[in-house]
């Protein structure tokens, strides 16, 4: 979801450069301010993170995001934030890109709407260009507990699903295989695409809701790291840690 950092009657500007010129300008065009008190703030982290992509392709370090075909949007909002402007001018233009993304933007129009589109924009509004972490239910929304569970290799199959709601991240943040030939694959029933590969032993295709991604491979005794390759996903926690014996 690259939400394009510049009102659409403004010629696009470097993302590392977006700061009050933008808010300036995106109000003066008669972008309204959005208030996080008058939006659920956790829904649009989920939404950020899951449900709409926006994660996939934008960089945001609250909500633990490393997509890079989009702005990186701390960097394009920090400089606005330091000037002065506040949640709400910031969440403003973020909701403006969301309706109206400027010509030529990989993100549709309207890729959220109504509510939840004031959702996402007052949660990217109320952290983007902030240091520290999320707290209270905030910092519950795109965690997943799959760092002790461990997916088994059986007849020479290995089976890594997606993280079904969203997050990025596989179910299982483990995995055990004995050496020779296997067939690594996952099922991917999450609202992102993905892929799976073993680093320096194969990949397979990136695959959008409801398709596997599979690849057969020779492994030898080890410590391997399977992940997704999708930019930013790997960086972001989808990878694991293989044991074949």
């Amino acid at each position: 979801m690259p939400l394009a950092l510049a009102h659409r009657n403004w010629r696009p500007v470097c993302a590392a450069g977006v700061a009050v010129g933008v808010v300036v300008a995106a109000a003066g065009c008669g972008t309204s301010g959005v208030s996080p008190s008058h939006a659920d703030v956790v829904n649009g982290k989920k939404l950020f993170a899951g449900k709409a992509t926006c994660g996939s392709c934008h960089t945001l370090q609250r909500a633990g995001t490393k997509g890079t075909q989009g702005p990186n949007l701390d960097a394009a909002f920090v400089n606005a934030r330091n000037n002065g402007f506040g949640d709400s001018a910031i969440a403003g233009v973020v909701l403006d890109q969301i309706h109206h993304p400027r010509r030529g933007s990989i993100m549709p129009a309207g890729l959220v709407k109504g509510q939840d589109a004031e959702d996402v924009a007052a949660y990217v509004g109320s952290v983007a260009g902030k240091t520290g972490k999320d707290t209270g239910l905030l910092a519950q929304v795109g965690t997943t507990n799959n760092a002790s569970k461990t997916a088994v290799e059986k007849g020479g199959k290995l089976t890594i699903p997606a993280d079904p709601t969203g997050a990025l991240a596989y179910e299982f943040g483990k995995a055990t295989a004995t050496a020779g030939k296997v067939t690594i694959s996952m099922p991917n029933q999450a609202p992102i695409q993905h892929d799976i590969s073993i680093q320096g032993d194969g990949k397979g295709p990136v695959v959008g809701t409801g398709g596997t991604s599979t690849f057969t491979t020779t492994l030898k005794p080890g410590t391997y790291t399977f992940l997704c390759t999708v930019p930013g996903h790997a960086q972001a926690g989808m990878k694991g840690t293989l044991t074949v014996k």
